[in-house]
C-alpha cells in the first residue's frame, strides 16, 4: 500500500483541490435526499454527536444510528435481515466477499459519490482488499488503523525498536498481557516466523489452503496455550480493550489503535507503537445494505462522511485515519502529533495488511480461537 506520512496528512495537491471542487455534502442527484431519515448501522465508536448535529443541520436528514462491536456482529445482523433495517453499513473491506455471495450489499453508483476526496492509492488498493464484485464497486474505502502494541512505559520500559509481538510472552509478561484471539494469533504466527519456530510467508499462508491453515494455525495454538499464564484477559470489541488495561491487570497487549492513544491522552505512560514485525493494518469502508429504504438519504451520508471537515472530526474523535485526502488538517493537533510519534515511513513501509477472507477462512479461524479460549 502506498502510504506515507506526507500523503496521509497531507495528500497530493491535485486530490486536494479535487476534494474541494466536488460538492461536499450533496450532489444534485441527491437534492430530494435533504429530508426524511438514514438507517445507519456503524462501530460503536464511529459516529459521534458532535458528527450527528453536523450532519442533520447541513441535510435536514436525520439520523437513526445502530452500533456494532465486531465484523461478525455486523453481518450476522444483516444476514437475519436479509440485507434489509440498514441504510448504510460500515464493514472492513476485507470481508466484502462475505456478504457477496448472499447478495446483502447493492452496487454502489459512483457518479453520485464524491469519490475523487478518497486518497487515490486507497481507492485503488480497496480493489485487491475486496471493495468491488464482479467488476463492480461495492465498498468505499472510509478509513484506516493498525492493531500494535500498547504497553505501560513504568512496567516495561521499551525502546520504540523493541517492541515486538514477542513482549507479550516474555516472563516479564506473566499475567499482564491482553489480546483479541483471532489478531492474536497473527501476532504470534509474525513473531514465531522471526525467531525461525514457524514458516508461514509472513503469516499469508493462513489463507492459502486449508491444509497450510491448520498446519500453521496448530502451532500458533499450541504456543498460545503453551503461555496460557501470560494472559490477563481477552478482548473483542473496544470497550474490552481499554478494560483488560484499565480493570484487568494487563499493561502489555496488542490493541486498535484508538484503544492506545485515548489511554495516551488520559495518562503519557501508556505508549501505542508498531512492533517491528509489523503493525496489524486494516481498511474499514462504507456501503449500502441491498434491502436498503432511504438510498438518497445513504448516498446524501455517504458524501457527508467524505467531506474533509467531518472525516477530521472522526479521526479527532477515534483517532483513526481518514481515508478522505486533507482530513488530518481538520482533526486537530492531538490526533496530528500522535500520528507522527507512532508512525514514520519505515513503520509505515512495514505494515501487515489484512488481505481478503477465503471462504472458509472465518469458520476454520474460529475453530483454533475456541480452543485457545477454552484452554
Amino acid at each position: 500500500m502506498s502510504i506515507t506520512r506526507r500523503s496521509v496528512l497531507k495528500g497530493t495537491a491535485a486530490a486536494s483541490a479535487a476534494a474541494v471542487a466536488a460538492p461536499a455534502i450533496l450532489k444534485a442527484s441527491d437534492a430530494l435526499a435533504s429530508s426524511g431519515q438514514v438507517n445507519v448501522f456503524a462501530w460503536g465508536d464511529y459516529i459521534q454527536e458532535n458528527m450527528i448535529t453536523k450532519f442533520e443541520g447541513d441535510t435536514g436528514i436525520k439520523i437513526n444510528l445502530s452500533t456494532f462491536g465486531s465484523n461478525d456482529e455486523a453481518e450476522q445482523k444483516l444476514k437475519a435481515a436479509g440485507g434489509k433495517g440498514f441504510d448504510v453499513i460500515f464493514p472492513s473491506i476485507t470481508n466484502g466477499t462475505n456478504y457477496y455471495g448472499e447478495d446483502l450489499l447493492a452496487p454502489l453508483d459512483e457518479s453520485r459519490l464524491n469519490v475523487s476526496a478518497i486518497v487515490p492509492s486507497m481507492m485503488r488498493d480497496s480493489v485487491r482488499l475486496g471493495g468491488t464484485y464482479r467488476g463492480r464497486r461495492m465498498l468505499l474505502p472510509f478509513d484506516w488503523g493498525t492493531e500494535a502494541i500498547t504497553f505501560d512505559s513504568s512496567v516495561f520500559p521499551l525502546a520504540d525498536d523493541e517492541v515486538s509481538y514477542g513482549s507479550l510472552w516474555t516472563p516479564d509478561a506473566v499475567g499482564k498481557a491482553t489480546f483479541r484471539q483471532k489478531s492474536g494469533m497473527i501476532g504470534v504466527g509474525l513473531y514465531l516466523e522471526t525467531t525461525g519456530a514457524l514458516q508461514a510467508n509472513r503469516m499469508l499462508d493462513v489463507y492459502k489452503s486449508e491444509e497450510d491453515a491448520h498446519r500453521i494455525w496448530g502451532q500458533i495454538a499450541n504456543f498460545i496455550i503453551e503461555h496460557k499464564q501470560n494472559i490477563a484477559a481477552f478482548w473483542n470489541n473496544g470497550t474490552e480493550a481499554t478494560n483488560a488495561f484499565k480493570q484487568a491487570g494487563a499493561s502489555v497487549g496488542q490493541s486498535w489503535d484508538t484503544t492506545g492513544l485515548l489511554l495516551s491522552r488520559e495518562d503519557p505512560k501508556w505508549k501505542y507503537r508498531m512492533p517491528k514485525e509489523g503493525g496489524m493494518t486494516w481498511m474499514d469502508s462504507i456501503g449500502i445494505p441491498s434491502g436498503a429504504e432511504n438510498t438518497q438519504q445513504a448516498y446524501a451520508f455517504i458524501n457527508a462522511m467524505l467531506d474533509p471537515q467531518m472525516a477530521g472530526m472522526f479521526s479527532a474523535n477515534t483517532g483513526y485515519n481518514s481515508a478522505v485526502v486533507g482530513a488530518a488538517n481538520h482533526a486537530g493537533e492531538t490526533y496530528k502529533n500522535q500520528f507522527l510519534e507512532i508512525y514514520n515511513d519505515d513503520t509505515l513501509a512495514n505494515l501487515w495488511w489484512y488481505p481478503a477472507d477465503t471462504p472458509w477462512f472465518a469458520t476454520l479461524r474460529q475453530e483454533y480461537v475456541e480452543r485457545i479460549t477454552n484452554a
